[in-house]
């Protein structure tokens, strides 16, 4: 299909809802690379490329207040200083930097930085966290719209979006990506189905549920010459069309890509401000990088739990709650500061907790108790043989009834405990067992549990506002 075609399907349905798409100004995307070790990092750009759509952000809500990321970016006009538009964001760089291969290797990681195109030159300012946790600029470019080094080369569209879901103006709604990987041609009404399905589970849960109209769902894949991605471990290398596949980091279950250039240039012709990658896959797996990607087995029988979970961090920042499972990088175990992810508290101050608690008949004590060396127990032996199933290599039916049984197990286990219920401060949450505190006993965040909690709601809908409210 050719590009003119495509972006002229895309326009019809956008303007049916905008009455001047004209008026929307392109997409701008500045690819940069990452790079360092577990001491430093440098950043370089790396090209600046006009996009084939129209920006499809929020224009009443340009700035960023949310306070979430690991990192941030502003883009300033670079004669007057004034910020035109700002995202907080994390990246695959500062998850590496935490594992041992980075105590002795240096790496380069791909990111992207997208806003509108300017009218004129402008500074762009990168942010990382300093010591108390607080924003500090790490490093500046100049971008001119102008220049001459602009990749402004349209190349044919690759395939056509999907619209899943679409509920107007990509201006004041959040549109979603999902987007398809080692699906063969045959396998395209297979991927078109699981797009569909994972967009309804998603619109089932709450906060979700409730917001599903400020949401627009694309669904874009091309096809694979095999069915499936790579999974080192055991010996499996497929060709990809967004460079995707298990065994990140070491972990066998945690799937991302690397290859940012090839899943952007992917992205690149659909609207979206979110992507998940759906990949073609049984087992077990995914991952997410907030304000990047989030990705899932879309083959596997717990798909509908690892997209939601997994998409609440590419979203919205949420920490993971969980502590027991194994994982390649690694929090602090003594806190010195507040984390600035919104569902996880160091406890430095219990008079001054981050979160709003609910109102409850009870008194809820902070650290608020929980049967935690009964959980922590009863874990042990479930990683154990977690770990002998995949070390057996033996079918991805009998993890996914592990599974089922863990989580009837703590569900009962937890049903009994007094503070189930209420919003406090319980010990044990991103990945450290004593360092960290996580608002609810229960969440999705925590355990394979149907639901987000409370904490974790109003973190998600912080971000839906973002994206959707006008001024």
């Amino acid at each position: 299909m050719r590009l003119s075609t495509l972006l002229s399907m895309i326009a019809l349905i956008l303007m049916a809802s905008m009455p001047a798409i004209a008026a929307t100004p392109p997409t701008l995307r500045v690819d940069i690379q990452h790079s360092g070790d577990a001491k430093v990092e440098h950043y370089a750009l790396d090209r600046v490329v006009v996009e084939p759509l129209p920006w499809p952000g929020n224009p009443d809500q340009p700035l960023d207040a949310t306070n979430r990321g690991s990192q941030k970016f502003e883009v300033a006009d670079a004669a007057t200083g004034k910020q035109l538009y700002s995202r907080g964001y994390a990246t695959i760089f500062g998850e590496w930097r935490s594992t041992d291969e980075a105590q002795a290797t240096q790496r380069s990681f791909q990111e992207s930085l997208r806003f509108p195109m300017p009218t004129a030159p402008v500074k762009i300012t990168v942010y990382g966290r300093d010591a108390a946790n607080a924003f500090a600029p790490s490093w500046s470019v100049t971008v001119d719209p102008d220049a001459l080094d602009i990749d402004r080369v349209a190349q044919p569209a690759p395939a056509m979006p999907i619209a899943i879901r679409h509920n107007g103006d990509s201006a004041h709604k959040v549109d979603l990506l999902l987007l398809g990987d080692g699906y063969t041609a045959a396998e395209m009404p297979k991927f078109e189905q699981r797009a569909r399905a994972l967009a309804d589970r998603l619109f089932s849960v709450s906060p979700f549920k409730e917001r599903a109209a400020d949401f627009n769902v694309w669904a874009l894949a091309v096809p694979t010459p095999e069915s499936g991605v790579s999974r080192p471990s055991t010996g499996i290398h497929h060709a990809s069309s967004t460079g995707a596949r298990y065994d990140i980091f070491g972990s066998e279950r945690y799937i991302l890509t690397l290859d940012n250039r090839a899943f952007r240039e992917l992205a690149q012709y659909a609207p979206y401000d979110f992507v998940e990658i759906m990949v073609n896959g049984q087992t077990y797996g995914g991952g997410g990088i907030f304000g990047q990607f989030s990705t899932v087995a879309a083959d596997n029988d717990w798909r509908d739990y690892v997209f939601v979970h997994e998409f609440g961090h590419h979203f919205a920042a949420l920490a993971d709650e969980y502590y027991t499972s194994p994982v390649s990088y690694a929090a602090a175990d003594k806190p010195t500061v507040e984390p600035w992810e919104p569902n996880v508290t160091a406890l430095l101050n219990q008079h001054n907790l981050k979160w709003k608690r609910t109102p409850t008949s009870l008194v809820v004590p902070l650290p608020t108790p929980w049967p935690k060396a009964e959980f922590e127990t009863y874990e042990r032996g479930i990683q154990a043989r977690r770990a002998k199933l995949r070390a057996d290599r033996r079918p991805e039916a009998e993890m996914s009834a592990l599974f089922h049984e863990e989580q009837q197990h703590v569900d009962a286990m937890f049903v009994k405990a007094k503070y189930r219920d209420a919003v406090g401060a319980f010990q044990g949450g991103n990945y450290s067992a004593t360092g960290y505190y996580r608002p609810q006993l229960q969440c999705m965040m925590f355990t394979r549990s149907d639901a987000f909690c409370s904490v974790c709601q109003d973190s998600i809908s912080d971000i839906i506002d973002l994206y959707s409210q006008t001024h």
